[in-house]
């Protein structure tokens, strides 16, 4: 593609690695084929193309409008266009630097600012979070169908954490709002690990994966939280305590592998963040390397239908890890139409975009429930709540299959 950079941004090691993305783009269109918004609305702005042309007119100096940043906002960060692409295009890190540059020069409304800075607070606020969803979880009845539909009950009973030391470690990060929704997913993984010989630590003082901050205009914020995990998690990894860094949320999985990226041209960090990235195994990549090929010599009568986050299939490029975990364990796995395209949760964008999450979610689980599983299981804590206020059908994270 052929692109007329402004010198200021050239000069700028955001605008380089634009103008560097922007060329391996030959504008082909297979992307819009598999974007789940352009699947909606059938509009050239809301596919990946049409996004990747607005980028490219601001970073040509072009003004950004409202409209601009309305399509950026709709994009889902689900990368399917990056699966997609023929040429390798790095669609993701090219929005990120181009909502940034648009956050910069187009000031959203008073009330999109407030809603924004809410959504930041209450769930990254840990005592607020937690009190809030514990109020709720106590008066769910007394709530609103569609509030009450995104909380879910308070479990019945909470899994022992295992107290065993192993001489194998690894570094959980237990999420910001998971361990108040589904306190028993963690708790399940380090079960797993446990019998597998390998202590699972959390960490007290680490804080979010900074994901949610990124994705919300705060970038000064989401460095912070960035930095003070590398700061906290830097001395196991440099005296070899932990061998790897695990979150059971592929969302978050997903950013910690992108730390280094996001300060290669922080020299107090870059070495440190390359590293800690390097660290970094999805729960379902790790797991999978350490059960052995067969757990189960029988199946149980329960069919599964996997749904695969985004964040796993294309944000990772994991494939296949769970399935075979779970075939391996005794189940049987249903399959079902457009398993690549996203649900609509996308982190906060269930909140944000809400018409559109909810369309997604209800065309995704038209294609799960018509293969009739008894159980939906996913990888992701933000998938699991938005698929569960949609149906009736469980939804459950597959490593508490394995308990």
């Amino acid at each position: 593609m052929k692109t007329s950079i402004t010198l200021a941004h050239l000069e700028s090691d955001r605008g380089k690695e634009a103008n560097r993305i922007l060329r391996n783009c030959v504008h082909c269109g297979f992307c819009n084929a598999t974007c789940p918004t352009y699947q909606l609305t059938g509009d050239e702005l809301d596919g990946p193309r049409g996004r990747i042309y607005l980028i490219k007119l601001v970073l040509e100096g072009k003004t950004p409008s409202k409209l601009t940043q309305t399509h950026l906002d709709r994009c889902l960060t689900c990368r399917n266009c990056e699966s997609t692409c023929p040429s390798g295009v790095d669609y993701g890190q090219l929005l990120d630097i181009g909502r940034a540059i648009v956050s910069e020069q187009s000031r959203r409304s008073f009330a999109e600012r407030i809603k924004r800075f809410a959504v930041r607070k209450v769930f990254l606020t840990r005592p607020l979070f937690n009190t809030a969803i514990a109020v709720a979880q106590m008066t769910r009845r007394l709530l609103p169908t569609a509030i009450r539909q995104k909380i879910p009950p308070k479990p019945e009973r909470r899994l022992d954490w295992p107290q065993r030391d192993h001489a194998r470690k690894i570094i959980l990060l237990s999420g910001c709002v998971q361990p108040a929704l589904q306190p028993n997913i963690d708790r399940a993984a380090a079960i797993v690990l446990d019998r597998l010989g390998i202590q699972t630590l959390r960490i007290p003082t680490q804080g979010c994966c900074g994901g949610l901050s990124h994705h919300l205009d705060a970038h000064d914020e989401a460095l912070a939280y960035i930095k003070a995990n590398i700061e906290h998690w830097w001395p196991y990894i440099e005296n070899n305590t932990v061998e790897a860094i695990i979150s059971t949320a592929t969302g978050c999985a997903v950013t910690l592998k992108e730390y280094g990226r996001m300060l290669a041209n922080d020299p107090a960090y870059r070495d440190k963040a390359s590293k800690i990235s390097a660290s970094v195994r999805d729960l379902s990549e790790y797991v999978a390397d350490q059960l052995p090929p067969q757990t189960s010599t029988g199946m149980i009568e329960q069919k599964i239908a996997f749904h695969p986050p985004c964040t796993l299939q294309h944000g990772q490029q994991i494939r296949d890890k769970v399935e075979t975990i779970l075939r391996n364990s005794g189940r049987a796995l249903v399959t079902f139409n457009e398993a690549h395209l996203c649900c609509g949760s996308a982190g906060t964008y269930s909140i944000l975009q809400k018409s559109m999450a909810d369309q997604l979610r209800q065309r995704k689980l038209h294609n799960i429930e018509a293969a009739e599983p008894d159980m939906i299981v996913t990888a992701n804590i933000g998938c699991l709540l938005h698929l569960q206020s949609g149906t009736q059908i469980p939804v459950r994270h597959w490593i508490e299959l394995l308990v």
